[in-house]
């Protein structure tokens, strides 16, 4: 029974990755790493060092090997991650990490005490991240998980309650990772709305307009 239910839910797990899938592989809507945050069971940074694949076939799984440098978020579900788990195949939303090389930061889900992430996961090299990312994952992401960023894809567009930041990013000639991306929160104030929050100062000493940037 169990494993009618792990392929269910590779089954499911690669349908997700393809419900944006066109030709050429696995395509998946943009997504701000704080929304990335907040809608992940797991999030820690890593590094990996080891792979094996434990199950061949179409839906093949790739069981990789890491040492965990850090916890985000989870810590309920897994006190510490050793193994993580993605589909085989790249063009199926699997993810191919280099080994022993890079500590990643890495997000996903749980499924039968397994920490499952695939290419629609928010998944990225360390020393890529800007400070702010950095920041956002350690503490500040997890403060602003009760407000709601808002994808923009082309205007006019707005927002329509005060717990929403307007993300415009897509709208940007340098396109998505963008500036709001790498160095904004969004972040609930002491009004009880939900604005952009750059971090430049005290949260307390400054309010930013939810239109801003």
């Amino acid at each position: 029974m169990r494993s009618i239910y792990a392929q269910l839910f590779s089954v499911l797990f690669v349908f997700t990755c393809l419900q944006l899938h066109y030709t050429e592989g696995c395509t998946c809507a943009p997504s701000h790493p704080q929304d990335a945050y907040c809608n992940s069971e797991i999030v820690i940074r890593a590094k990996v060092v080891g792979k094996k694949l434990v199950k061949d076939g179409p839906f093949g799984t790739m069981r990789y090997t890491v040492k965990q440098m850090k916890m985000y978020k989870g810590f309920e579900k897994i006190h510490h991650v050793q193994y993580i788990y993605t589909v085989a195949s790249e063009s199926l939303c699997g993810v191919k990490f280099d080994i022993n090389k890079y500590q990643y930061l890495i997000t996903g889900r749980v499924f039968e005490g397994k920490f499952y992430t695939g290419l629609c996961n928010f998944i990225e090299k360390w020393e890529r991240l800007t400070l702010a990312q950095k920041k956002g994952f350690n503490h500040r992401y997890q403060l602003g998980c009760g407000c709601r960023i808002k994808p923009c894809y082309y205007l006019p567009c707005f927002v329509t309650s005060k717990n929403e930041c307007l993300w415009t990013d897509m709208l940007s000639h340098f396109g998505h990772p963008g500036y709001q991306s790498r160095h904004y929160s969004c972040l609930q104030q002491k009004e009880g709305y939900c604005s952009w929050y750059r971090g430049l100062i005290s949260r307390d000493k400054t309010i930013i307009n939810a239109t801003d940037p």
